[in-house]
């Protein structure tokens, strides 16, 4: 006999179950997204603090990381700002740590697995810059480490995890967490975050008056 699907206003747990029904994880994902929506204005805030960074006399970089999903989600991220979000603007320096396929099995093979990104992080950052860590459990040992150097370094962390408290909220300077108990909402929710932070970045670069010159834009496509 079949299951029925439960109702959009409840969320299974995984301690209930083993796998979501497709009403199941739209359900999930509604309650979760709500929370998000309580953390726009910190999305937002995001946004122009890495302008700030980016558009500043220094012309800082921003940095980002993750593992497995979290780390396509963090090139992700980083295209978004080398390339662009949605208007024409200027390109900025931004480097996913997960992409740098020679490095990390360097470090890997040289080196305890914690220092993974943070050897990275050490190498790329400067004070001043913006890291960028996603963590669906907020507890990946190496995502933390990176956390911690990068405060050493005069770097300011910004997270996004699963369910708080976690050690890498606690490791961050800010987090954004999403309260759900699975993976696949907690990731398809940091997405929603990362495009949310963009749409707050564009705003602020192409404020007026311009943070950056005209002749710098893109051509309009």
């Amino acid at each position: 006999m079949s299951t029925p699907p439960h109702s959009a206003a409840e969320v299974v747990s995984p301690d209930t179950c083993t796998h979501l029904t497709g009403a199941d994880h739209v359900a999930s994902l509604t309650a979760a997204l709500g929370g998000l929506g309580e953390q726009v204005d910190t999305l937002d805030r995001w946004g122009r603090l890495i302008a700030d960074v980016l558009c500043g006399s220094e012309r800082g970089r921003l940095l980002a990381a993750g593992n497995g999903g979290s780390a396509a989600q963090a090139q992700h991220l980083t295209a978004e700002l080398v390339g662009r979000y949605r208007a024409d603007r200027p390109p900025f320096s931004a480097i996913c740590l997960t992409a740098e396929t020679s490095s990390l099995t360097a470090i890997a093979n040289d080196y305890p697995a914690d220092e993974l990104f943070a050897r990275q992080v050490e190498a790329h950052g400067r004070p001043g810059d913006v890291l960028v860590l996603l963590s669906t459990s907020g507890r990946s040992p190496n995502a933390v480490a990176a956390a911690r150097r990068a405060r050493e370094c005069g770097i300011t962390v910004l997270a996004m995890t699963g369910p708080a408290p976690n050690p890498l909220a606690a490791a961050a300077d800010d987090a954004v967490c999403i309260d759900s108990p699975w993976t696949a909402t907690v990731q398809e929710c940091h997405l929603v975050a990362l495009h949310l932070l963009c749409a707050g970045f564009d705003a602020a670069v192409l404020a007026g008056p311009a943070r950056v010159p005209a002749t710098r834009l893109g051509v309009a496509r």
